[in-house]
């Protein structure tokens, strides 16, 4: 086992033992396995950096490099698509550490031999791996270095970003999207960016609702349209048309015309509120039930539907089958622990607090606050159910604004 450190700027030799060049960096293609093999050097001749292929390679260590043949090819060094250097791209650069859930820095990289090829098989993030690096001569420690396992690496932020997010990008989603949002703002915003394009579209829109506004716009608006809008149509539409909101115009309108029909009728629904009321504060994530069943006949519904919210805390009464006119309201509980035999009329709330679209938000989310609710609907004048305010929006508005970004812990 060896690290990058100590192989930098040692001579390369050819089969007399002759010093012929320099190694200048250590080549490996990151998509490959979990410890992605070397896959060549990048050598130094006077001022010339050119490739040498792992196969002209017979030994590799703190010693040198030596090579099996005394035939170079001179030319330039260019990089490949899918080569990342270790030097230049992993030194000194941020990864996220996903079994620790954690962003930190790249001191050193672990090199392993076996069977005859080297693998990367960590990072060391330690205060060691930096004296390692800084003053090799003077490193005396017997302290254990703290080396990250490779195959626990969720993103590299380098300069080759996008061939890692390639191979590693099953392991993000390993993390909760509330984890991902805070790991992708420690880093800078292009990197960021590159994290949350990564995920699958529902991870991405999960991840993104975790996030500030202004990061969430700044990304979905960079963003491919396509991607944009698959992943806009699996957030909630509050969050959509939060976002939208504070897109240009015309961007948001190109984003809006991409999405399926029924999502974009349920976000085009909310973008007329302003921000601080009601309506700009509402989802449209609301299961409604006609009168008229019964206890089991509605859980039966519930059962057949092919979508429901999330958090279903609520399920609202209305007067008929086609109608939206609130008339009351049942918590799931109670209705699961009713008799199926009974109407719902006789296990609903009918004395229910509303709010009405035009309210102030923050009117809005003290009365839930007050009234130790989960969810409060929001109603027109014909007394028709139009959303819910749901009680994170709420709280997110009574809290201060440092505690605003805690908020997604404790209701994630």
């Amino acid at each position: 086992m060896i690290y990058l450190s100590q192989v930098l700027g040692r001579p390369i030799l050819d089969l007399e033992g002759e010093r012929v060049a320099v190694l200048k960096d250590v080549i490996v293609r990151l998509g490959e396995g979990d410890h992605p093999p070397v896959a060549g050097f990048v050598a130094r001749y006077r001022r010339r950096d050119f490739f040498l292929p792992r196969w002209r390679i017979s030994d590799f260590g703190e010693h040198g490099v030596h090579l099996n043949s005394d035939i170079l090819d001179l030319r330039p060094f260019m990089r490949r698509d899918g080569e990342v250097l270790l030097a230049r791209d992993v030194l000194d650069k941020q990864l996220i550490d996903v079994d620790g859930k954690r962003v930190v820095r790249v001191n050193d990289v672990q090199i392993i031999e076996a069977a005859n090829e080297w693998h990367v098989t960590g990072a060391d993030v330690s205060l060691l791996g930096l004296w390692r690096r800084l003053a090799p001569a003077f490193l005396r420690s017997t302290r254990p270095v703290e080396v990250i396992d490779w195959a626990d690496v969720g993103y590299l932020g380098t300069d080759a970003a996008t061939v890692q997010l390639k191979s590693h990008r099953g392991r993000l989603a390993r993390l909760h999207p509330v984890e991902i949002a805070r790991l992708a703002e420690a880093f800078s915003y292009q990197q960021g960016a590159e994290i949350v394009e990564s995920l699958d579209d529902d991870t991405a829109a999960e991840t993104l609702e975790e996030m500030a506004a202004e990061r969430q716009a700044q990304i979905l608006g960079d963003m491919d349209e396509e991607r944009a809008a698959d992943i806009l149509e699996r957030m909630s539409p509050d969050e959509a048309a939060d976002v939208l909101g504070d897109l240009p115009e015309e961007k948001a309108e190109d984003l809006l015309n991409l999405m399926q029909d029924d999502e974009q009728s349920e976000v085009a629904e909310l973008l007329p509120y302003e921000d601080d009321t009601a309506g700009g504060l509402m989802t449209t994530e609301f299961v409604t039930l006609p009168r008229d069943l019964t206890v089991g006949e509605a859980l039966a519904r519930l059962r057949e539907m092919a979508e429901t919210p999330n958090m279903i805390y609520y399920l609202y009464v209305v007067a008929a089958e086609d109608s939206w006119n609130l008339i009351g309201v049942i918590a799931l509980r109670n209705l699961i622990l009713a008799d199926p035999s009974a109407p719902l009329e006789d296990v609903m709330r009918s004395d229910l607090q509303v709010a009405h679209p035009d309210d102030n938000a923050a009117d809005v989310a003290q009365k839930v606050a007050e009234y130790n609710l989960l969810a409060l609907p929001v109603v027109d004048e014909a007394g028709d159910i139009l959303g819910i305010v749901t009680v994170d929006d709420a709280i997110e508005i009574l809290l201060p604004k440092g505690w605003r970004q805690r908020l997604p812990k404790m209701f994630g």
